[in-house]
């Protein structure tokens, strides 16, 4: 099996290279990657708790998927494949923010990425893939604010860092 490559890229979100996921997460190198956030029509968004099998933060909410472009993959297509894979759905999604972050965790791994946060709606019942999602739910994004500033160690540390940037776009 051929190990995920993840597309490196300087501050201005440029390619600059390739490299195998896991050398980009341990050398916490600046890589192109895209979150998902699916509302249905009460403006709730879908979360995902990630399996409890993952290589880190397992256990732990988030957004409703996220993963990283492949090569010459647009950020819309990369968003529906991994929606596909990870929630077992398919829907229309809007590029509308982007920012670079870094997370490093526990594990000596480093998430280093130009993030680009897409957007859709949604109103059914996912079916996840149980290799990747534990549990999933609808919340209101007052509650989830004051819950992640009340339990922050239930959440993942990107989807802290990435919700508070969209929450502060939509404001």
């Amino acid at each position: 099996m051929t190990q995920e490559k993840v597309i490196l890229v300087n501050e201005k979100d440029e390619q600059i290279g390739l490299m195998e996921k896991i050398e980009a997460h341990e050398k916490a190198l600046l890589h192109r990657a895209f979150s998902v956030f699916v509302f249905n029509d009460r403006n709730e968004l879908m979360i995902q708790q990630r399996a409890l099998t993952k290589y880190h933060s397992p256990g732990l909410w988030t957004n409703t998927c996220c993963s990283h472009q492949r090569e010459g993959e647009s950020n819309i297509a990369a968003g529906k494949r991994r929606l596909m894979e990870e929630m077992g759905f398919s829907t229309e999604l809007k590029d509308t923010i982007s920012f670079i972050y870094k997370a490093p965790f526990d594990n000596g791994l480093t998430e280093h990425e130009f993030d680009h946060i897409l957007v859709g709606k949604y109103e059914e019942a996912p079916q996840p893939n149980p290799d990747e999602v534990a549990s999933w739910k609808w919340v209101d994004l007052e509650e989830l604010k004051k819950d992640m500033s009340a339990n922050p160690c239930i959440y993942t540390e990107w989807f802290k860092i990435i919700f508070d940037k969209y929450y502060s776009h939509i404001q």
